[in-house]
Parts: C-alpha cells; structure tokens; sequence
C-alpha cells in the first residue's frame, strides 16, 4: 500500500507539473481579445512571451509581448534593434499601470544604459499601439512598420522599477536574467536564438572579477602571511623573501589586468555608476603600485630609514588587502552571481584568517622560547664566570 500511495502521489506531482508546463506555453494561451496569432516564442528569461503575425510583401508585423509576474509598482518593456545587439540603440515598447488604475503604453527609443525610457518617436512607424494588466499580466499590443528585407531582427526585453515618487520607469538590475533578455527573432520561420550567456560584456564582467578576486582578494593575503610568519623559522630564510616577492608581484600583474578590464567594462557602459566601487579600484591600482616602486627602493636591514620603511610597507600592504576583500563583496553585489560563489569566496578567507590565527600563535611561541632560552643561556654564562659551575647552554 505505501509503494502505491507514493507512486500515486509522484504521478500527481508529475501531472501537476505538465499542466503547469502548459499553462505557461506561449501556443496554448488564449488572448481574451479574441486575437489570434500565428507565431510565438517562449522567451527563456523574465517570464515572457512573444505573439505575432508577419506580412512579408510589407514587412509590417502585429506583435503581442506578454510578461507574467508583474506588480503594479514595475513597467515592462519589449524592444527591437536593427543595429546591434543589446539595449542601446533599440526601439521600445513601453507599458506600466498608473497608480488611477489606467495602463500607459507608449514608445522610446533607448539610447543609453541609464536611460528614464522617455517618451519618443521610434526609427520605424508604430499604430495600434496599447496594453493590458490583469493577474500579474502585462500584454503590449502593437503594429510595426519595419524596413523592408527585416525578416530576422536583435530582440531585448526588460522589466524595471516604477519610481514611488513620480512612477516612471527607474533603472533595471544589470545582473542575472536582466542581462541576458536578449537574442534574434526570425519573423518569417519564427524560431528565435538567445543571445549566449558568455557575450562580450557579461563574459568580459566575469573576468574582471575573477582576476581580481584571485589576485586581490587571495594572493596579496596569501604574500603577507607569508612575510609575516615564516620568516621566523630561521630554515626558511631568504625563501621566504622570494615568496613573498613572487607571490605579491602575481598578484600586482593580475590586478591589474583585472582593473583594466574593469576601467574598459565602465568606458563601455555609458550612464552605469558604481562609485564606491571604481573608486576603491582605482586606490588600490595606486598604492599597489606604489607598493612595487617602494620595492626598488627597500633600505638594507642596517639602514637608518629601514625603520621608517617598513612601518610604511607594512601599512600600505595591510590597507591594501583590507580595501581588496571590501570592494571584492562590493563586485559580488553589482556582478550577483550565485551565492556558492561568494561563500566559496568567504570560505577560502575564513581558512585565511584561521591559519593567520594559529600562526601567529605558534610564531609567538617559537619567539618567546628564543628570548627565554637566550635568557637562560646569558644567566648560565654569567653563572659560570662567577664559578657556580653552570650547565652547558641549551642543556637547561
């Protein structure tokens, strides 16, 4: 009887799921308008979906974008761009829900990433233009006059925030399925292609933080635990040095080829600010470099300025890994990839921080014992020219 309850209940779960599944399928929804159209894709990011008819002699096409999910406090919005990829560039259809209840759908044509989707006249002709909003649901309705031989064109989509004071569109996520509502659409065959996960500027983001996150984030902290603990194991002098050296010069080269990339991804990205983020970049491009320069000009250990010197290496190398880890979780916020990347992040500082911990323990340990054996040993000299008969040193 429970093997039949629980394939009972798995079929239920299976069937509940197929119907769901349906339900969701762009060519089985019904419009209550009683508007029929011929094709239609599932759009694989945001919950969307596009209806439409496409004359070829006149390269007109009636399209009915849909987008499930939607709360009265966000807009949506369906665009093509018959010049690149991308947002910027493409001809939008807007719509969102006043806060009267009335649905306002009108055109913009998108010309930065910061863009308020103002109010303007499209590249190509737009009639019939209007919206519906019921159970979660956006519908934009629209007739396109699009120039003749456009029978494949770049489609974006979007939803945004509504702005609580004066309930215009505000700026959209630039993360996750946000950056990737993009692709072609052949209107004649009617399949359509995303735009693949790894484009230019979403591959060019992961980079950036990849690099940086090794280097700033994981081998400067590597180099300096490196110079502060092993350096009292008397065997693992001068090595430590060249490990320290060889360890924080990676991470200098790989920095900054992940500020590089950062500063090209912000050329690129006109009217998208992360302040405190480029900021703290663009501090750290600078006193690491100031750290490589102070190298060249390291006093030897005799040297009346070594004291001076090392109190600035040593503050400038530790502000420099705590400003790293800060602006690290900064770049996770902006980039929001999945979490088991940041607490895979979290988790190798953890392990940083305890061998730290239990280093500089044992470290203290090792040069306590040293000052008490070398204590130890000028007592017993002394003990010894004064004819108590001390013991031989090291044997106390």
């Amino acid at each position: 009887m429970d093997g039949m309850l629980k394939l009972f209940v798995s079929a239920c779960i299976l069937m509940s799921m197929l119907l769901t599944s349906s339900a969701q399928s762009c060519s089985r929804y019904a419009f209550s308008s009683n508007r029929v159209f011929s094709s239609c894709n599932d759009l694989p990011y945001l919950n969307s979906f596009l209806h439409w008819n496409f004359n070829s002699s006149s390269s007109g096409v009636q399209i009915a974008y849909r987008h499930t999910g939607v709360t009265s406090s966000m807009w949506v919005a369906w665009a093509i761009n018959l010049d690149s990829t991308g947002m910027v560039g493409s001809q939008a259809l807007v719509a969102y829900r006043n806060p009267d209840g009335t649905i306002k759908a009108y055109t913009s044509s998108v010309d930065s990433y910061q863009t308020a989707l103002s109010e303007s006249n499209l590249s190509f002709p737009v009639s019939d233009l209007s919206a519906t909003y019921s159970n979660s649901e956006m519908i934009i309705y629209a007739t396109l006059e699009l120039p003749h031989n456009s029978t494949t064109v770049n489609q974006v989509w979007q939803h945004g925030p509504l702005s609580a004071t004066t309930n215009t569109p505000g700026v959209h996520a630039f993360s996750g399925p946000n950056v990737q509502s993009m692709g072609t659409l052949d209107l004649l065959s009617g399949r359509s292609a995303t735009a693949p996960v790894g484009n230019s500027r979403t591959r060019n983001r992961n980079i950036h933080g990849v690099l940086n996150a090794v280097s700033w984030g994981i081998l400067m902290p590597i180099g300096a635990i490196i110079a502060r603990y092993m350096r009292v194991f008397k065997s693992a002098d001068p090595a430590w040095f060249y490990l320290h050296v060889t360890c924080q010069s990676s991470a200098y080269i790989i920095g900054v080829a992940g500020w590089a990339t950062g500063i090209k991804l912000g050329s690129e990205s006109s009217g998208v600010q992360y302040t405190a983020h480029r900021a703290i970049g663009i501090v750290l491009f600078c006193l690491g470099t100031l750290q490589v320069f102070a190298l060249l000009l390291r006093p030897k250990k005799d040297h009346k300025y070594r004291f001076y010197w090392d109190i600035y290496h040593h503050s400038v190398g530790y502000t420099v890994i705590i400003l790293s880890i800060i602006n690290i979780y900064k770049g996770f916020d902006i980039l929001d990839p999945e979490k088991k990347w940041k607490r895979a992040y979290t988790g190798i500082l953890v392990a940083l921080a305890l061998s730290a911990v239990f280093l500089e323990a044992f470290t203290w340990y090792i040069v306590l014992k040293r000052k008490k054996s070398a204590r130890s040993g000028k007592i017993n000299g002394a003990n010894g020219v004064n004819g108590h008969g001390a013991e031989t040193p090291g044997t106390a």
